[in-house]
């Protein structure tokens, strides 16, 4: 119970506390949906991340507390000058929160999201931001990356992320992407949009796919 409390407070302060309220989400492209799957193509973005052992719950907490304390300012402010000067600033720098927070299984066997024992865990920074105005992690354990624009397929629902759950959704959308005759790429992700108090029936949850989309 304490972890939750922990994580819950966390969640309290980045999502819904003045400056840092969460409100930017990554962009994209509708370019098919059917029922509950969306296929999106997203623009490049940068993420913090970090990589877990441990169960599902466990490796999302860990990581969260890990990111959270970089975006409240665990971390070193770097401003650029002419002729080419580093000089660091005393003052370090929050970083607006947005959302999804989306975990990802590390294994061979990555697909069984109910197993995996490792994980990577990411937030999206803000738009406003490149990796050269980005402060830098004071922490060697979280890392900023960018990624190329991407096409994901996107299953949505509500509910709570049981471990049985996220796989139940996880084998949904791969059997849906089979059926459609679509390749994969990498493994599938959790994304979470919602404090963990939204009642189970309002939160936002997504199984991401990246795929590979040659269609008009």
């Amino acid at each position: 119970m304490k972890h939750h409390l922990t994580l819950t407070t966390l969640l309290a302060g980045l999502l819904w506390t003045g400056t840092l309220m969460a409100t930017e989400e990554p962009k994209f492209e509708s370019l098919r949906q059917e029922d509950n799957i969306e296929i999106r193509r997203y623009v490049p973005v940068i993420v913090a991340e970090t990589f877990v052992d441990g169960d599902m719950d466990s490796a999302t907490r860990r990581g969260f507390q890990r990111i959270a304390d970089y975006i409240f300012g665990n971390n070193e402010r770097i401003a650029m000058t002419v002729p080419v000067v580093a000089e660091p600033q005393d003052k370090a720098e929050k970083i607006a929160m947005t959302v999804p927070v989306s975990i990802e299984p590390q294994e061979a066997a990555a697909t069984r999201m109910a197993t995996a024992q490792r994980w990577r865990i990411h937030f999206v920074m803000p738009s406003q931001y490149t990796l050269a105005t980005l402060p830098k992690p004071l922490n060697p354990e979280v890392g900023l990356r960018e990624i190329p624009a991407r096409t994901y397929a996107v299953l949505t629902y509500s509910g709570i992320n049981s471990e049985s759950t996220v796989q139940e959704k996880t084998d949904q959308l791969l059997a849906w992407l089979q059926a459609q005759d679509i390749a994969t790429i990498g493994q599938p992700q959790l994304a979470r949009y919602n404090p963990p108090w939204t009642l189970p029936f309002l939160r936002r949850n997504e199984i991401q796919q990246e795929i590979q989309w040659n269609k008009p």
